[in-house]
């Protein structure tokens, strides 16, 4: 995968807002996995960064002015698209999306845009209000519907103090975004896969729920490492504080229930990686109203939720070719994660430790892959502790291992 993009040249648009900066770890991370990276700067986005630094960065010159015919920039509206293989506006303020929108083209940025006759993806930056505005909402889905791809925008806190969804998604997230728009082909081309990432709720009243801590990154990750090596891949997820995976067809849920009934409708599929934390349990009656204060605590009966790896390993009759499971452990994890790959019955168990301060929502992870064989005998490979992203390329690495070396 390190020179997936290798060949390929992405026409970046910079545009003004303080997520600009990150263009220029944009700009680097394109060019490590092959990509040659050209450069429009609008006037607004020169505020943030400077030419110098994005010529710099891309070894090639920065485009900034549509009226400028002595450096070689005549006729750069129509040349820069026709040369290049994927246009991406990253950050895309709310007044480009707007252009966009509407076809205006009243500078260089805007006018290669409208020239354009190649597949664009836009990554949002705004405040959130301005996200969330009835006419950025407008232009988003026009550009939706015309084929524009959109990556994000995120949640978190913003430049501007204020915290919610219009942040710019991370480096990473854009890099695997262009990548696996080029992946029409690769190792796992023609397998569907199934992943199923973060937890479930469970409501207990119209306010409460049981649930636990999965952030779902890792079984994000997965589903855009696999989507990446060329499989078609639908996720089922539940609430997370995540974008969805681009390139990736998201099936957002919320209970058990509703995970399972969707990962039994995205059957028949070559592969299932059930990387979700499903909740084992469920209250046995969900009150109709909120539960009140000062008559004791309530009585809960709890009953079980269905096994979403076990019935896709043992009791479905279009059983996927490989299952993979995870177990999340707390002490014993090889003796605990062993006992539930045989009891589940999936092929492949990835089995780690968990705590308050462990894994849930961080960035690394340290996973032992247990595979069981024909004669039911278990194997354990510890990998060391690495990324999430990284943990799902090596798995996506043995997947397409497996199915090179299966009859």
């Amino acid at each position: 995968m390190t020179n997936s993009l290798h060949g390929r040249t992405i026409l970046l648009i910079i545009s003004g807002g303080i997520a600009a900066y990150k263009s220029l770890d944009l700009i680097r991370r394109l060019r490590e996995v092959g990509a040659r990276v050209r450069c429009v700067l609008t006037q607004a986005g020169a505020e943030f960064v400077t030419p110098l630094s994005v010529a710099a960065l891309s070894e090639e010159p920065v485009f900034t002015d549509l009226f400028a015919l002595s450096d070689g920039q005549a006729m750069a509206h129509i040349r820069l698209s026709r040369e290049s293989d994927l246009v991406l506006v990253a950050p895309a303020t709310a007044n480009l999306i707007g252009k966009m929108a509407h076809g205006l083209a009243d500078d260089l940025a805007s006018a290669v845009l409208l020239a354009n006759d190649k597949p664009l993806m836009i990554a949002p930056a705004m405040n959130g209000a301005m996200w969330s505005h009835p006419a950025v909402q407008a232009n988003v889905a026009t550009l939706r519907q015309r084929g524009v791809a959109v990556i994000g925008p995120g949640k978190g806190l913003m430049a501007c103090g204020e915290e919610g969804e219009g942040r710019m998604v991370e480096v990473a997230a854009i890099v695997e975004a262009v990548t696996a728009h080029f992946a029409v082909s690769g190792p796992l081309a023609g397998k569907r896969v199934l992943v199923t990432s973060g937890p479930t709720y469970e409501p207990l009243d119209p306010v409460r729920f049981l649930g636990n801590r999965s952030s779902g990154k890792q079984g994000h990750a997965i589903a855009a490492a696999l989507a990446l090596s060329g499989a078609e891949t639908i996720l089922v997820t539940g609430p997370v504080a995540l974008p969805d995976v681009s390139g990736v067809r998201t099936i957002h849920v919320e209970s058990a229930r509703e995970m399972l009934a969707a990962c039994e409708a995205a059957l028949p599929c070559d592969i299932a990686v059930c990387a979700a934390a499903v909740a084992d349990w469920r209250a046995a009656d969900t009150a109709s109203g909120k539960l009140k204060k000062g008559t004791g605590a309530p009585r809960l009966d709890l009953v079980e939720n269905p096994d979403i790896l076990a019935t896709l390993a043992q009791s479905c009759p279009r059983r996927p070719r490989l299952v993979i499971g995870f177990a999340a452990e707390t002490e014993s994890v090889h003796d605990n994660a062993k006992s539930k790959l045989q009891r589940k019955g999936c092929d492949w168990l990835v089995a780690n430790q968990v705590g308050t301060d462990k894994v849930f929502g961080k960035d690394d992870n340290q996973v032992t892959l247990l595979r069981r064989n024909a004669q039911d005998e278990v194997t354990a490979d510890p990998w060391p502790s690495q990324s999430k992203t990284d943990v799902a390329r090596r798995l996506t690495e043995e997947v397409v291992a497996f199915f090179n070396h299966s009859p």
